[in-house]
């Protein structure tokens, strides 16, 4: 057992941090002292990893709590992701600190700026809120596709593919351009009809998934033509700017 000074000091998460997330009923002891005071076992240590892999995430703590108290949450693969979020910011750290010894150097140096770029870290932290966050839709899609044919799902996978495949003899437009933002909103409204109920803010995180260069971007670039993957996302982050 830790006491919560010890939880503190382990875990640099100050004491009334700490206080704060049992009063919520986020993470309680695992016991208490006659006197009071708040005592930490294992269970609780692990609950604690998951609470800050999704605090990294940006979840708000209700929806932290929903998520990690749901049945079936799959601790392993929020580790997973953990695990290569704090692998890319390594990567980003190291590429800091050799920018840093260049310019402390008097060697001249090249005009390079990827060190400074976050854009990979922000992309999979896009994706994997994306996978979290779609919980109660992707429950409804399964709920929606557990009652369908094999040709059923073919045909909706079909559907959608061919409003990428509009949107990818598009990209010669601006991506706010009226025809393309047409498109979009088509896609939204597929995707709300035949597989789940796509809030913008979920529709905004699909987006962003689709041009983060992952399995997605590959599958729709592959059958809708280069590019249109990441053309995609930058409209629909259009669409969703003027619909919040």
């Amino acid at each position: 057992m830790m006491t919560v000074k010890q939880v503190s000091d382990l875990t640099g998460i100050s004491i009334r941090t700490l206080q704060f997330y049992d009063k919520l009923g986020l993470l309680s002891p695992a016991e208490r002292t006659e006197a009071g005071y708040r005592l930490y076992d294992n269970s609780s240590l692990e609950r604690l990893q998951e609470i800050l892999l999704f605090r990294e995430l940006e979840f708000p703590l209700k929806d932290i709590m929903q998520m990690i108290d749901d049945p079936d949450f799959d601790r392993k693969r929020a580790l997973e992701q953990h695990i290569k979020l704090l692998e890319l910011k390594k990567e980003r750290i190291e590429a800091l600190l050799r920018l840093a010894r260049e310019i402390s150097g008097e060697e001249e140096r090249k005009m390079d700026f990827s060190a400074l770029d976050s854009k990979k870290i922000e992309e999979y932290t896009s994706q994997a809120r994306a996978s979290w966050g779609s919980t109660k839709e992707y429950k409804e899609f399964e709920a929606i596709d557990s009652k369908r044919t094999d040709d059923q799902r073919r045909d909706a996978a079909k559907g959608m593919m061919d409003i990428f495949a509009r949107l990818g003899r598009n990209t010669a437009l601006p991506p706010e351009s009226t025809e393309t933002q047409d498109i979009v909103r088509e896609l939204h409204d597929y995707i709300n009809a035949n597989f789940y109920s796509c809030s913008i803010e979920v529709f905004a995180s699909l987006g962003k998934m689709y041009g983060s260069g992952n399995e997605f971007t590959q599958n729709i670039n592959k059958s809708a033509g280069e590019g249109t993957a990441e053309y995609a996302s930058r409209a629909i982050e259009v669409y969703c700017s003027k619909e919040q």
